[in-house]
């Protein structure tokens, strides 16, 4: 994994495992990888790792079976979309919207690329399955 200097570690590492969760690699009230396991195949730091766990657990993504491990909440989509929608709003939009502005780019013209997309991810997400 290609960490960004700007993002903290343990987020962007909260990122990649909501990214599994949402792409269905883990599915809901599935285990997930252990502390150790994760840290391992990441390359990093187990502290790290269970930074972004004891993050996620806040996040009501994961939650806890003593003596077990952790686990995909039941909804864990519905609250990794609230926050990437809510990060998405305050950080990167802005950005987008100013390079719209300063690039003469009229919405209409990214309704279209959109489209195209999403089309693409619909026929991506059918061959998957």
């Amino acid at each position: 994994m290609n960490f960004k200097d700007k993002e903290a570690i343990y987020l962007q590492i909260a990122d990649y495992v909501s990214e599994h969760i949402t792409l269905g690699k883990w599915l809901p009230e599935a285990k997930i990888p252990s502390v150790r396991e994760l840290a391992t195949e990441l390359q990093v730091n187990p502290n790290t790792v269970m930074r972004t766990y004891e993050y996620l657990q806040q996040k009501e993504i994961v939650f806890n079976k003593r003596g077990l491990g952790l686990f995909v909440a039941a909804d864990a989509i519905p609250h990794i979309k609230a926050i990437r929608r809510e990060r998405f709003l305050q950080q990167e939009l802005p950005g987008f919207l100013n390079s719209l502005y300063l690039l003469d780019i009229e919405p209409e013209q990214i309704l279209k690329y959109y489209e195209n997309f999403k089309k693409t991810k619909d026929v991506q997400n059918e061959n998957k399955q």
